[in-house]
């Protein structure tokens, strides 16, 4: 038996709505018992996009995060339900049974990431449900899936060996949307937004010029990471932990050694950094 999930990639993910809309199309105003009712035509998605803005002028970085439900192995709306009106699969699918959960409002407050809304006009809780009528019938993929141009979301067997997304699992980088809840969810991220430190560096006896290809080190008690400016004489150091302390250094054979401390407590813009001549 299969055990269904997905791993989706942020940094593949460009916020174009394609899954938002495939979602749309498949269940607005369409039947599928037993595994759900129509989705409401506005005001409600089982695919939600969450825009995230780190950063400030003019080091800004924009990240977009598909939510459907996490298909947790550990849900709280199974947990919540008493009479089967949310139930898991064999796959691993967490399902809401349309006819059961006439009236049970409670079961929306149940999922901390609040994947979960209410169908006024059926008067029912509704959810992602991966597209098992389309599985059902031979499918291999959600159509969110299938819509996505950039790949940004990878769906299969997670307990098939030769599968990619089996792979890619155990591929480094790959975490839960929300470890501290302890839900166990069947869909995974890689490249969620975390802190950067970003700064330009510019030479004193040069500023007309851009000083590209100059070393600049980030370092911490784990280790270091290592780049160079680019042709505008930026940099940056992208997935660094929060509240964490790190030393910049920046040299140039020619240029006297500056040495920098950071503390991620938010993203850093260090600006302009200027490189005087050695003496």
């Amino acid at each position: 038996m299969a055990r269904y999930g997905m791993v989706i990639d942020i940094d593949r993910c460009n916020g174009c709505y394609n899954c938002f809309l495939a979602c749309k199309d498949e269940f607005s105003g369409n039947n599928y018992p037993p595994f759900s009712a129509p989705q409401p035509n506005k005001g409600k998605s089982w695919m939600r996009l969450t825009e995230k803005e780190r950063g400030t002028c003019p080091k800004v970085k924009v990240d977009y995060i598909p939510l459907p439900c996490l298909q947790c192995a550990d849900a709280p709306c199974v947990n919540k339900a008493v009479n089967g009106e949310v139930y898991r699969r064999p796959d691993g699918i967490v399902l809401i049974d349309p006819e059961k959960a006439v009236g049970k409002r409670e079961i929306v407050s149940s999922c901390p990431h609040r994947v979960i809304t209410w169908n006024e006009e059926k008067n029912i809780p509704q959810k992602c449900t991966f597209c098992v009528h389309l599985l059902e019938q031979g499918w291999k993929e959600p159509r969110c899936v299938e819509a996505c141009p950039t790949g940004a979301l990878l769906f299969g067997d997670l307990d098939d060996p030769e599968s990619e997304i089996s792979r890619a699992v155990k591929s480094p980088g790959i975490e839960e949307l929300n470890p501290e809840y302890g839900l166990k969810p069947n869909v995974l991220y890689r490249n969620l937004p975390k802190r950067f430190i970003a700064g330009e560096v510019l030479l004193a006896d040069q500023q007309e010029a851009c000083a590209d290809g100059i070393k600049v080190t980030l370092k911490d008690k784990a280790g270091k990471q290592v780049c160079e400016t680019d042709f505008l004489g930026d940099f940056e150091f992208d997935g660094l932990a929060p509240n964490q302390t790190y030393q910049i250094v920046i040299e140039h054979k020619r240029y006297a050694r500056q040495s920098i401390e950071v503390k991620t407590d938010s993203n850093v813009n260090l600006g302009e950094i200027m490189l005087n001549p050695a003496g």
